[in-house]
């Protein structure tokens, strides 16, 4: 009897912390928080206090169940425990139906920071986002262990950059640009409307529950890349929003230029090639946590009988769903190639796959409520869910992407329900 191949245990707090990091931290970090200023001012400094705060009680959940379930299905496999496999293949199928958009875009957004540097042409920017999806496919088809240590050194380059930009940035702070912080002209709308715009930079933690079974030590691992991961979160969004506030780089006509004002402070005039390169690095990190999670959630809902058994296979050697991992290489390029056709607008289509997740938050969440035990678990689940539902109310038209989905999961049921 052929012996059963499993997902490798290859995992350590240290590997998690940089997946965890490289999944929530977006290159909207170069740009939110100077957008965020123009909206609410020095008061702007407290919507990234306050959503940071906001965001523990999702920290504390995904890592509850994570840990104490650790399940490649992630938020999908929270949905099946509580809802039954309804809810787990809607959940999962949710999803899978945002990652075709959200990685190519990711990718395009990373290719478009040295595209406009380099003045490189659309075709060459396309190139490039796929040459990023193609490489964090192969480094995830070789395994965790190996992409794990990539992630871990990409990480590192990228804390080191925006940690020095900081320290050296907070050298020219005005503190008396903070003066207004209690003025009449910024009142909690405008710190609510500034939270609204960031909540999406506070987003990916969810990925490190469809890396959960390859944790040597989920029970311990997972809680402790959870924190460590939000701890720099945390200390980079708002170290960030103080330097921009501080030295007033949001006061520009373009907001993208704020970044590379705090880096010509302390690196000089190459600043705006090199925060070129950080934005593409940051996507290259979603991107890269993001195709290994979805990755593994293939291969749960193929392993769960959700999707055909060709999906659920792992490799011989390297023991990864190296048949998900593949089918993901065509279907980004024939979203590239028909972004580059049609020239599709980024601003207008990356709201679908953040509502879509939006939905899976408020369904994964209110499954945590009824499936973990503790006082502490369900309070933090519930406020999660009811935190994501006012977010998704102002989500605009992109709201229909996830409803109809959910419909057209709820009408096969029904067909199937009635063949019998």
């Amino acid at each position: 009897m052929n012996q059963q191949i499993e997902l490798k245990k290859s995992i350590t707090w240290i590997k998690g912390s940089a997946l965890t990091i490289g999944a929530v931290l977006g290159a909207g970090i170069l740009v939110l928080p100077a957008i965020a200023a123009e909206i609410a001012g020095p008061a702007s400094i407290l919507s990234w206090i306050l959503m940071g705060l906001f965001s523990l009680p999702m920290v504390i959940t995904i890592g509850m169940m994570s840990s104490r379930f650790p399940d490649s299905g992630g938020m999908a496999s929270y949905s099946r425990q509580a809802f039954g496999s309804f809810g787990g293949r809607l959940t999962g199928l949710l999803i899978l139906s945002a990652m075709p958009l959200g990685m190519p875009i990711t990718a395009l957004i990373g290719a478009n920071y040295l595209g406009g540097v380099f003045l490189w042409p659309t075709f060459l920017i396309h190139m490039v986002a796929a040459l990023l999806l193609v490489l964090a496919i192969i480094l995830n088809y070789r395994g965790v262990e190996l992409s794990g240590r990539i992630q871990v050194l990409v990480i590192s380059i990228i804390l080191l950059i925006l940690i020095f930009t900081v320290v050296f940035s907070a050298q020219h702070v005005n503190m008396s640009n903070f003066h207004h912080f209690t003025s009449n002209s910024y009142s909690w709308i405008h710190i609510g409307q500034a939270m609204n715009l960031i909540f999406f930079a506070f987003m990916g933690w969810e990925m490190i529950g469809h890396l959960a079974e390859e944790f040597y030590n989920p029970r311990k691992d997972i809680p402790l890349s959870l924190a460590i991961g939000f701890l720099f979160i945390n200390f980079i969004y708002i170290g960030i929003a103080f330097v921009v506030i501080g030295n007033q780089a949001y006061q520009t006509n373009n907001p993208a230029t704020a970044m590379i004002d705090l880096v010509a402070y302390s690196m000089g005039n190459n600043a705006s090639i090199i925060v070129a390169f950080l934005g593409l690095l940051i996507c290259y990190c979603t991107v890269h946590t993001y195709i290994a999670g979805f990755s593994r959630l293939v291969y749960s809902q193929s392993r769960d009988g959700y999707l055909p058994p060709s999906f659920g296979k792992l490799h011989p050697r390297h023991q990864t769903p190296h048949v998900a991992l593949l089918f993901f290489i065509p279907l980004f390029i024939i979203i590239l190639f028909l972004s580059y056709h049609f020239s599709w607008n980024l601003k207008s289509l990356i709201g679908i796959p953040s509502t879509t997740f939006l939905a899976v938050y408020i369904i994964s969440m209110l499954a945590a409520a009824n499936v973990l035990p503790t006082k502490i678990g369900k309070i933090s689940a519930y406020m999660s869910a009811f935190l994501s539902s006012i977010v998704f109310l102002f989500a605009g038209w992109s709201i229909l992407y996830p409803l109809t989905g959910s419909m057209l999961v709820f009408c096969l049921k029904k067909k199937k329900k009635a063949t019998f």
